[in-house]
C-alpha cells in the first residue's frame, strides 16, 4: 500500500476513529518529457523572479494573495494551519443520505481510510457496519489543501471510502447543451432499449486501457528499432456523418450478440404494451332510475289478490 497522504480523525456524534487516508487509485498514464529536437535534451521549467531574474529555488518561494494591482499580501502555511476550523484535522460527518440522492457528477476521486491503530478498530468497524445495514452514504466536511471540501464516506468490500465532493455552486447548469427538439418514433425508442437489454453485463471488471497498451508497444518498438505490432480493431466511422438510426440500432445489435457469441440474426421487436383497463359500465342515469323504480312497483300491485 503506499504511504498515507493525510492523517486525521472521522468524527460523527460523540464517535471519534482515528484514520490515516490512502490513494485508492494509481496513475497509469504514461508520461512525456519536453525535449528540444536537436539533440533530445530535456527541457527544464525553471522558476524565476520577474524583478531581478534571478532562479529560485523551493525555499525561496512562498504564498502570496493579489489585493490590489500593486498590493499582494503573504500567506504562510502556519498562519493557514492555525484557522481554528473543526475540519483542521477532521473528516466531520454532518449528514447520513440515501445513495442514489447523491448527483454522480459531484462525486470525485476516492481515497482508502485505513483505521490508524487498535484503539480506531472497533469505533471504524462500527461505522462501517452502520453504513452497510443503513444502505446509506456519509455526507462530511474537511480541509485538505489549504480550503475546506465536502466529502461523500461509502463502503467498498471492509474498508470505507471518502470521495471529494464539488460544493453545488461548482456544478455547471446543462441546460445550454441540451440539443434542440428532435422527434424520435416509438419503434426507435424500443430498439434502443433492446440494444441496452443486449448490451447489459452484470459487471465491467474484464475492460482494459487498449490506448496505453498500443502506446506501450510503440515506444517499445521505437525503442527497439523495429516497427510496432498491427493494432487489432477498427477505427470508428467519422462522427457527424447520417446514418440510418434504426438500421444502425439493428446492426450493434447483431455485433453485440457476436460479441457475447450469440447466433441469429438481430431483429427488432415491439416491447409488450400495457393493456388498457376496462371500462366500468356506464351508471344509469336518474332518468333511467326513477323509470325502472315505477315499472317494478307496478307489476307488484298487480299480483296482489282483489278484495271480494
Amino acid at each position: 500500500m503506499p504511504r498515507p497522504i493525510w492523517t486525521g480523525a472521522i468524527s460523527f456524534g460523540l464517535v471519534t476513529i482515528p484514520i490515516r487516508v490512502v490513494a485508492a487509485t494509481e496513475n497509469r498514464n504514461i508520461a512525456f518529457h519536453q525535449v528540444h529536437l536537436e539533440d533530445m535534451a530535456r527541457v527544464r521549467t525553471k522558476k524565476v523572479c520577474d524583478i531581478d531574474g534571478q532562479e529560485l529555488g523551493r525555499d525561496d518561494i512562498g504564498r502570496g494573495y493579489e489585493v490590489s494591482k500593486d498590493t499582494i499580501v503573504e500567506i504562510t502555511d502556519a498562519e493557514l494551519d492555525s484557522m481554528p476550523l473543526p475540519t483542521a484535522k477532521a473528516i466531520d460527518i454532518v449528514a447520513f443520505v440515501a445513495a442514489e440522492t447523491i448527483d454522480p457528477v459531484r462525486v470525485g476521486a476516492g481515497y482508502y481510510l485505513e483505521a490508524a491503530g487498535q484503539v480506531a478498530a472497533k469505533p471504524y468497524k462500527l461505522l462501517r457496519m452502520a453504513l452497510e445495514r443503513s444502505s446509506k452514504v456519509a455526507v462530511a466536511k474537511f480541509a485538505w489543501h489549504n480550503r475546506e471540501r465536502l466529502g461523500l464516506l461509502r463502503v467498498k468490500d471492509n474498508a470505507i471510502v471518502l470521495h471529494a465532493m464539488h460544493w453545488d455552486d461548482e456544478i455547471r447548469s446543462p441546460e445550454a447543451l441540451a440539443p434542440k427538439a428532435v422527434e424520435l418514433t416509438d419503434d426507435e425508442v424500443d430498439a434502443a432499449i433492446q440494444l441496452l437489454e443486449t448490451m447489459a453485463r452484470d459487471d465491467i471488471d474484464d475492460y482494459t486501457d487498449h490506448y496505453r497498451e498500443a502506446v506501450e508497444e510503440m515506444l517499445t518498438a521505437k525503442a527497439e528499432h523495429r516497427r510496432p505490432k498491427p493494432v487489432e480493431g477498427e477505427a470508428p466511422e467519422q462522427a457527424g456523418k447520417v446514418v440510418d438510426l434504426m438500421a444502425a440500432l439493428t446492426a450493434s445489435m447483431e455485433s453485440a450478440k457476436a460479441a457475447r457469441g450469440e447466433t441469429g440474426d438481430a431483429t427488432v421487436h415491439d416491447l409488450p404494451k400495457k393493456r388498457a383497463a376496462k371500462k366500468a359500465p356506464a351508471k344509469k342515469t336518474a332518468a333511467k332510475k326513477t323509470a325502472a323504480k315505477k315499472a317494478t312497483a307496478k307489476k307488484a300491485a298487480s299480483r296482489k289478490p282483489r278484495s271480494a
